[in-house]
């Protein structure tokens, strides 16, 4: 308990340091316990750091190499241009010997600002973004403001992981008749040479060229240097393009890095902005406005900016856990995916719905493969997805051959986006066959019982810590609802429909305790559990629908939950309490869904409130659900989005979604 209250006690420390501007900006002093907000453009992540100047890494999306030379595969970092250093008269501006230092993260601009003083002698201030409307490049801006005459020596680094092989360096001025392209450029092959990576740098000025100085005696941190003095009253202002390509994208990655940045420098800063801007300004058509609550406000489009910008509508990926904010969970898809940051993004961008279901669409094959090498008929999607479609989970863990509820996730999630976007000739093409394989893949691994019963056997659950179990509550939901879904598409396709499917649907077995209360699985007597499993079959399941059951499932399961489990299990009881109609415990339930689980100065969100492995995107997804398909009373049904009786908090005023499914509706609740 004592630590439960020192923990409340310092986020609302934390809450006082922050600064909101109308909701869209956080702004830090401190420079301990730092952990960075991520700036992504759903291609690329760059991880920003408190040091002046610098980024810790960038992280590809989905772009793979194993880990150890017979390990499984961990998404790779980039060869990283984003890092500059910065030396006044001799003295290099480090975070220690600064003052005035400030960070703002700007979600509107989707730009990290920073800006500080060095003595009396320059004001700075930088600022750092992932362009939008270019997915491999990324733009540093910098002004320097002289208040007293100085010499400056400007340097950027391209730093390469250690552990790339063939690293190479060089800098070269391209010339094109009278014109002048200085592109610096670092070029190297992934661990076990999976792929080659490449990276390219270059300035922009206003004016003139400067005399360029070269190092890369070390190419793993090669540097590109010049000098520029100020006077008094002076400023002085540029900017660094860099980009970041590997081979999975490109034939020619070496060439196209520094096609990037030439690009780049040709067509300015001021137009490069305005693309990424507009870029942005469409995403944020789709909004979530809080009055009343300037807390919630800013936590929840904190959790829709970083799903924004691990997320687009043009490369047909899918989200990590841990979106592009680091090689969490090696980078591979799970059920996080569609069950928890899918449906918030279904609904205000089905675009990108629809980009993450091509994703599975796509590696449909390699699931049919599996499901025959495993026996079975149909599709049986991976627990661990990388780019090949295979499991990539590590062998010692039993999820990646026992978790495989996630077959029927993917089948609810096609469902889904026919229902919101009615799109009957996407069903035909590409949802009819995941969900017919994913009926298909059931059928084959269920069991008839002597009583005409069917069970689910030997398979691990959303709470997974229990292990190899028979009749999982949450499984055998989910396979309760694909076959409905998988039976109500062949309905609208005119296709046949076996027998077996309405069998397997009608006759799966959900156990109960003496009382009703739904059990976990068939062994179940009341341990402490992971995550929210039975309670997924009152939401998003909608298989327990009497109220009375609902509320038994809710008080039984809510003590069993553990701290150390992942948050979105209280964005689940949060949605079912709002839909009891009892505000108040479901924002109770709601605000313990992430705020132990934010860390300074940001309040990025770790997965538990016990680790520090942010950002944890699976959360940020639960909690817009809460607010989406709880306080709001939305709904995904047959008949579209629909909206049900809202249950607003006490103390907010009013909560208006903008961007609603695909004619961009508006609600406004009050």
């Amino acid at each position: 308990m004592n630590k439960i209250l020192s923990l409340i006690t310092f986020i609302i420390i934390l809450s006082f340091s922050l600064k909101a501007q109308d909701g869209w900006e956080i702004t830090t002093h401190s420079k301990s316990d730092y952990v960075p907000t991520c700036v992504a453009n759903g291609q690329i992540g760059i991880v920003p750091d408190a040091e002046l100047f610098e980024t810790q890494k960038v992280i590809l999306n989905h772009v793979f190499d194993r880990q150890n030379k017979n390990d499984i595969s961990r998404v790779l970092t980039g060869i990283n241009p984003f890092n500059l250093k910065v030396s006044v008269n001799n003295q290099l501006l480090k975070l220690d010997n600064v003052s005035n230092w400030q960070q703002t993260l700007d979600m509107k601009k989707a730009a990290l600002q920073s800006t500080f003083n060095f003595q009396d002698k320059v004001k700075v201030s930088y600022s750092i973004q992932e362009l939008r409307n270019m997915p491999f490049g990324g733009l540093i801006q910098v002004q320097i403001e002289a208040t007293k005459k100085v010499t400056l020596d400007i340097s950027n680094i391209i730093k390469t992981p250690e552990q790339y092989k063939n690293v190479q360096s060089r800098f070269r001025i391209l010339k094109d008749l009278d014109v002048r392209m200085p592109v610096f450029q670092t070029i190297a092959d992934s661990p076990f040479e999976a792929h080659q990576l490449a990276s390219a740098s270059g300035f922009i000025f206003d004016n003139s060229l400067p005399e360029f100085r070269e190092n890369i005696e070390d190419p793993y941190q090669s540097a590109l240097s010049f000098t520029k003095t100020l006077n008094k009253g002076e400023s002085f202002s540029f900017s660094l393009m860099g980009s970041v390509c590997n081979s999975l994208d490109f034939n020619d990655p070496i060439g196209e890095s520094e096609r990037f940045v030439v690009y780049a420098q040709q067509t300015g800063v001021a137009n490069l902005l305005q693309g990424h801007q507009n870029k942005w300004n469409e995403l944020w058509e789709s909004d979530i406005i809080i009055e009343g609550d300037k807390e919630s406000q800013l936590d929840v489009r904190f959790a829709l900016y970083n799903l924004y910008s691990f997320q687009r509508d043009d490369n047909d990926l899918s989200i990590s856990p841990m979106g592009l904010s680091s090689q969490g969970y090696n980078g591979h898809v799970f059920w996080d995916a569609e069950i928890w940051m899918y449906p918030p993004l279904l609904v205000l961008h089905p675009e990108m719905g629809k980009t993450m279901m091509n994703y599975r669409i796509n590696r449909l094959p390699e699931a049919i493969d599996r499901a025959k090498n495993y026996g079975f008929q149909g599709a049986m999607f991976p627990w661990e997805s990388d780019y090949s479609g295979e499991e990539a989970t590590p062998t010692w863990c039993l999820t990646g051959v026992m978790e495989q509820h996630i077959t029927a996730d993917i089948g609810i999630a096609a469902w889904n986006y026919y229902c919101v976007t009615k799109d009957k000739e996407w069903l035909r093409e590409k949802g009819w066959p995941v969900l017919k394989n994913a009926a298909d893949f059931w059928f084959s691994r269920a069991t008839l019982n002597k009583d005409g019963s069917y069970s689910i056997n030997n398979v691990v659950g959303a709470n997974e810590w229990a292990h190899v179990v028979n009749n999982n509550a949450f499984t055998n939901g989910s396979v309760k609802k694909v076959m409905e879904y998988a039976i109500n598409a062949a309905q609208l396709l005119d296709n046949d429909i076996p027998d077996e499917w309405r069998d397997l649907r009608d006759q799966i077995k959900i156990e109960q305790f003496s009382d009703g209360t739904t059990k976990e699985h068939a062994d179940y007597n009341g341990e402490i559990i992971k995550q929210a499993d039975v309670n997924l079959l009152a939401y998003p399941l909608q298989i327990v629908t009497d109220q009375k059951n609902i509320l038994k499932d809710l008080e039984y399961y809510e003590p069993k939950l553990s701290a150390e489990g992942p948050a979105m299990s209280y964005s689940i009881f949060s949605i079912l309490y709002a839909r009891l109609g009892k505000p108040g415990k479901a924002f109770e339930l709601f605000k313990k869904a992430y705020i132990p689980n934010k860390r300074a100065p940001f309040g990025v969100l770790a997965e538990s409130a016990t680790s520090n492995n942010p950002y944890f995107a699976t959360g940020a997804g639960g909690m817009l659900q809460a607010v989406i398909f709880g306080f709001a009373g939305l709904e995904i049904t047959p008949n579209g989005i629909i909206r049900n009786t809202p249950c607003l908090p006490k103390k907010w005023k009013s909560l208006t979604i903008k961007g609603i499914g695909v004619d961009k509706e508006k609600l406004v609740v009050k």
